[in-house]
Parts: C-alpha cells; sequence; structure tokens
C-alpha cells in the first residue's frame, strides 16, 4: 500500500506535552500508526495518506486520513483498525460508527478518520492540518 506522508515544519515555540496521552503506549514489535496503516491495507482502504502533527498541536502526533467505498466499507475498516489497536494494547475512543460517514478513532497520539468519499471531500482535513499552521499571536 502506497501511503502519503505530510509533513511540516515545527513552529519556535510549540511545546509538545511532556507527559505521554491516554493510549499512547508504542506496542512491542512496531508503532501504533504501523500498525493501523497494515489495518487500513489488510482492509483495501483508500487515499491512505499520514500527517504529522508533532509541533502543530497537542491534540495527537500523528493523523492517518483514509477513504472507504461505502458505510460498509467504511465500518469494517474502522473495525479492523480497532481491533489491531486493542491486540497492541492500546486504548482507542471511537465515534461514528452508526452512520458509518466519517469515523473517528482516537488512539492517544495517533488519530485515524476514516471516511466515505464524498464526506472526505467536504471537510478537506488535508488540506486544514497538510500545511503549516499559523502560529497564533496574542493581544494583549
Amino acid at each position: 500500500m502506497r501511503v502519503a506522508t505530510l509533513s511540516t515544519s515545527v513552529h519556535p515555540g510549540v511545546e509538545r506535552p511532556s507527559q505521554p496521552r491516554i493510549g499512547a503506549k508504542a506496542p512491542p514489535g512496531g508503532s501504533i500508526v504501523q500498525n493501523v496503516l497494515k489495518a487500513l491495507d489488510e482492509t483495501k482502504a483508500e487515499d491512505v495518506i499520514s500527517i504529522d502533527l508533532r509541533g502543530k498541536t497537542a491534540l495527537a502526533d500523528e493523523m492517518i486520513i483514509a477513504t472507504g467505498r461505502s458505510t460498509v466499507h467504511v465500518g469494517a475498516i474502522a473495525d479492523k483498525a480497532m481491533r489491531a489497536l486493542k491486540e497492541a494494547g492500546v486504548s482507542a475512543r471511537v465515534e461514528g460508527v452508526p452512520q458509518c460517514d466519517w469515523v473517528l478513532i482516537d488512539a492517544g497520539d495517533v488519530i485515524v478518520h476514516i471516511f466515505r468519499p464524498e464526506v472526505r471531500q467536504f471537510y478537506n482535513l488535508e488540506k486544514m492540518w497538510g500545511g503549516d499552521r499559523p502560529v497564533e499571536i496574542r493581544l494583549v
């Protein structure tokens, strides 16, 4: 499977959280990201990209975005990704499973978005998180 990676530079003055997040424990024999990407490949997820969020936000270190062909396919992809995380000992929260238009899996330092094609195009998260985010300016 070919995975596109979007990486960006770290903004000066942006610090990463000092404590690990819940669910961020790396599984033995591989990283959380690798386990998720393998699960996505096994379920034939399409247009998979990985975005490095380090230095952009304290929400996560990595965001993975993938597309399923239908609501059933999106549900199957999400199920396989959740099972891969569970087998690796990573606790994760999931939202959007009943509708399966957009499933969000929050595994601490890794966030996975699985979309139907039309929903992915509408929200366009790649554009939002792929480029350099503007530095916040605080008015005193």
